[in-house]
């Protein structure tokens, strides 16, 4: 447990459980064991079995560590984008546009119909939109005036591309 944990141990239940702990670094075993039975309850009701990850990478060519890219995964029919950054010194050269181009490309592969995102009002939300992505609404956060703004698009098939089936 980290300094930062929280063992809550009352409950209106005790028997079921016997802690709870609340924190900002969770393991990732931790993770994996939560995202692991959901996906399986996912597949228990639809039979659907595609949950994968995506990511689109730009690499230092030559330390060929990750300096940015395009992090998501699709699941259901839908391409969820976690995290887009990209280095001030690569933005405004259309690379950002390339990196969403080749996702929603292998989403729509994959057979996904729909991709959605948030992004910050500071952040991207005129990129987005400039690329065929609609507001879905706001949420406002801090600082105060700002908003995170949900967006989403529709996925069409690229001239000549097949979908793979689920």
């Amino acid at each position: 447990m980290t300094a930062s944990d929280t063992t809550l141990t009352a409950s209106p239940h005790p028997e079921s459980w016997t802690d709870l702990v609340v924190t900002d670094a969770p393991m990732a075993a931790d993770i994996a064991v939560i995202s692991d039975a959901l996906d399986r309850f996912n597949i228990e009701h639809t039979g659907i079995a595609d949950r994968k990850p995506l990511a689109v990478l730009v690499r230092d060519p030559e330390t060929h560590q990750a300096v940015g890219g395009l992090t998501g995964r699709t699941s259901l029919g839908l391409f969820f984008i976690d995290l887009f950054y990209l280095p001030p010194q690569l933005r405004g050269s259309g690379l950002g546009t390339e990196i969403l181009q080749q996702a929603e490309k292998e989403a729509h592969v994959r057979g996904c119909r729909t991709a959605v995102l948030y992004t910050i009002t500071f952040q991207a939300p005129g990129f987005y939109r400039k690329l065929g992505w609609k507001r879905l609404g706001e949420v406002p956060c801090d600082p105060p005036g700002t908003s995170r703004v949900f967006m989403t698009k529709e996925l069409t098939a690229p001239a000549g591309q097949p979908v793979r089936p689920r």
